[in-house]
């Protein structure tokens, strides 16, 4: 059997998937289609990564001494290169076409200097029908917009700084975490104040934040260059460009450098579902009513996404391949991105989304880089290697988990939420695919739509977020719910966790990027990072219960972790018990009851301690859990018989578990009694005020510092030490 034949006949994803069987064929056939496209790659193109080096040869590049400029338009019938080099004149810059339909000039250096400064504006300009058309080089590097010029249109430029203007990459990428804990961001809308924020000013005040917070990941959002701010950088027009609004590749070269020297990898939201319909300024101008092997673009309705107002790829076209498998490469090598985050996947897909299934190859096997698809389809194996007959992505957006929350916050009282279903929307994920959940992201905190703290708390945000006065039952609600909704999508979710800028302290409002119908006000296109920063608000505590959550999964690893049982969904104690890895899960979501010595499952025998309570009261919580105190295993039922056991686990303990609390046990190996690493995770919630200084070093822990609690908080403490419950604890 020829290896093209062992991969198309073997299809391994239908032995870990048996509902998959009937669909066999069409398995064979989506691998034969990959298996000939790669075949074609080696044949003609030395392989995939030669032909995913397609930027050193298209574009702009130093050859010989000179400048070498090559653009893909089929179509046209002359072409020219102008810029402000030639006073944009391009009689004498007439450019050659080889027999595929690619334009090139070779412009030599004048006086030992490129003929094209640095810096300067140039354009393509091909004749179609008789008539000169100016466009943006398709593979530009860099592009601005004169912003003195209402509405007007952005201009290629050439990018190539001497090496005194250059970024030195300094730190090494770190290594690919087990389990990744990401950080959506958006550069642009970072500051604390109105305004677009730079990368530098990212790289220095925010990452150190991500960093603090133990995030192993930060996503960055609205990278590749887009005319249209609002479009929170989904309608790519410039897509070997990085955004120009925060600043020049150099800077973001800087913002990806201070990110590896912190210990965090950084992803790009990859944006290859679509384009921008600008003609002007975008890809867009480059589809003159050329034939589908003419064109980046379908032809006809197919070339429109009507929902986007956006156009769709050929992804059959051999070039448009090129410039899309390049654009990944560019990205990986040119910036030292560790990764993607691709939007939109679902429309790549489906014949009704604009593709042509022959582009299914696997983009992670020929990089060292994290792959994410966002698709809301559910389509069996998008996250299954391609040796095993799927497209490849390591992880998948559990997408479905915001939809439930935000069903529950809207639709249902706090009794009638449903353990069983909540348990179900977050363990139901396919077998061996692995998924990042999130329990609310950017799209959850654009305008029209809330976050879950707004949801929770709505208006009492303005008024009751003083830790100086005693919390409404709103705001008591809200921050206590908060905690557990994104503690158990974390905890049960997935294989990794991902959380939006802002939302891990409670961000209130909502996000309006500056438009006609709000005045072009950047009021709401920001993060007010001084609510955080202030000891006397509450945001600080649900701020640093996010960061112990990634703080237990550094110290007890169980994102990671294939063990995972949900013991008990209690309907009537609104109570999930589940194991992850090593550690005992107890979530309690009924608003009032406090169970005293609750019996919980677990598998192995042995002392329980606390690892996390969200109770504490450094995460705005009222002490009432015992961190002190060891509990100890009970067998229960027959030996090696699942039945006899109670909830089918073999061992039990007994715990206090007061209402709406999320508390974590881990188990004391005897062997490390004493040690550091039996200790818990900060469990009593002490609060850094303030980043830690030593951030600035990769080697800084991080972890949760400081030392005391508020006036308030103390006099609280006092008063609930009367009338705390400690039978529970005394009898577990």
């Amino acid at each position: 059997m020829t290896r093209m034949e062992d991969e198309t006949e073997n299809i391994g994803i239908l032995s870990t998937d048996q509902g998959l069987e009937p669909f066999k064929d069409h398995f064979k056939y989506r691998m034969k289609r990959y298996v000939d496209q790669k075949l074609l790659l080696e044949k003609h193109e030395g392989g995939l990564e030669e032909f995913a080096k397609g930027y050193l040869e298209f574009g702009f590049n130093r050859e010989d001494g000179g400048i070498v400029y090559r653009e893909w338009a089929p179509a046209a019938k002359e072409a020219q290169l102008i810029g402000d080099f030639n006073g944009w004149d391009g009689s004498n810059h007439k450019m050659e076409r080889n027999e595929f339909g690619v334009w090139s000039i070779s412009i030599p250096d004048s006086g030992g200097k490129p003929a094209i400064p640095h810096g300067s504006r140039v354009k393509f300009r091909f004749k179609h029908d008789g008539v000169f058309i100016d466009r943006i080089p398709a593979w530009i590097k860099y592009a601005t917009v004169d912003s003195s010029r209402f509405g007007a249109p952005y201009d290629g430029v050439y990018w190539d700084p001497p090496p005194s203007e250059r970024y030195e990459f300094k730190y090494p990428r770190p290594p690919k975490p087990k389990a990744p804990r990401i950080y959506e961001a958006h550069v642009g809308m970072s500051s604390s104040e109105p305004r677009v924020n730079s990368y530098r000013e990212f790289a220095d005040d925010v990452l150190p934040r991500i960093r603090a917070n133990n995030y192993n990941t930060v996503q960055l959002m609205a990278v590749m260059e887009h005319s249209y701010y609002a479009s929170f950088g989904y309608h790519v027009t410039n897509f070997f460009a990085a955004s120009s609004r925060s600043g020049t590749p150099e800077d973001l070269k800087y913002l990806i450098d201070k990110a590896h020297s912190l210990g965090l990898r950084v992803l790009v939201d990859i944006v290859h579902s679509h384009a921008s319909n600008n003609v002007t300024d975008g890809l867009n101008g480059f589809d003159v009513g050329q034939s589908s092997q003419e064109s980046y673009f379908h032809t006809g309705d197919r070339g429109y996404h009507k929902l986007w107002d956006s156009r769709l790829f050929n992804y059959a076209n051999w070039e448009v391949l090129r410039f899309l498998l390049s654009n990944l490469r560019w990205w990986i090598e040119e910036f030292k991105f560790d990764g993607f985050r691709f939007d939109g996947v679902t429309s790549m897909l489906y014949h009704h989304h604009g593709i042509n299934m022959s582009f299914t190859g696997n983009y992670n096997e020929y990089f060292n880089a994290t792959v994410i698809a966002e698709d809301v389809s559910g389509m069996p194996g998008l996250g299954s290697p391609v040796s095993m007959g799927g497209i490849g992505f390591d992880y998948r957006l559990a997408m479905a988990i915001p939809d439930r929350w935000i069903d529950y916050l809207k639709n249902k009282k706090d009794e009638e939420w449903s353990m069983k279903e909540i348990s179900q929307s977050l363990t139901n994920r396919r077998y061996t695919e692995k998924c990042i959940s999130y329990a609310e992201s950017h799209d959850q905190a654009i305008v029209g739509d809330k976050t879950i703290a707004f949801l929770l708390m709505d208006q009492e945000m303005y008024t009751g977020m003083s830790s100086l006065t005693d919390a409404s039952p709103t705001i008591e609600r809200g921050i206590t719910l908060h905690k557990m909704i994104h503690f158990i999508t974390m905890a049960l979710g997935g294989e990794g966790y991902l959380n939006f800028m802002g939302n891990e302290f409670g961000h209130p409002e909502w996000i309006d990027f500056p438009r006609e119908g709000n005045e072009w006000s950047y009021e709401k296109c920001r993060r007010q990072w001084n609510l955080v920063d202030a000891d006397h608000l509450r945001y600080k505590f649900m701020n640093a219960f996010g960061r112990a959550m990634n703080e237990l999964d550094d110290k007890f690893p169980f994102l990671a972790s294939t063990k995972q049982i949900v013991s008990s969904t209690n309907e009537e104690d609104k109570v999930i018990v589940f194991e992850r890895g090593d550690l005992v899960f107890v979530f309690n979501f009924h608003p009032e009851n406090t169970y005293e010595g609750y019996k919980v499952g677990c598998d192995l025998p042995g002392k329980y301690r606390v690892a996390l309570d969200s109770d504490a009261w450094g995460f705005g919580g009222d002490g009432r859990v015992g961190h002190n105190i060891d509990h100890f295993t009970s067998p229960e039922g027959i030996p090696g018989v699942a039945e006899t056991n109670f909830n089918n686990r073999p061992n039990s303990f007994r715990v206090l578990s007061p209402p709406r609390t999320s508390v974590v046990y881990y188990r004391v190996e005897e062997s490390q009694e004493g040690h550091n690493n039996s200790e818990p995770v900060n469990v009593q919630g002490k609060l850094a005020a303030d980043v830690p200084a030593e951030l600035e070093s990769p080697e800084s822990s991080a972890t949760l510092a400081a030392d005391d609690v508020d006036d308030v908080t103390a006099r609280k403490i006092e008063d609930q030490k009367q009338n705390r419950i400690v039978g529970g604890e005394s009898n577990v």
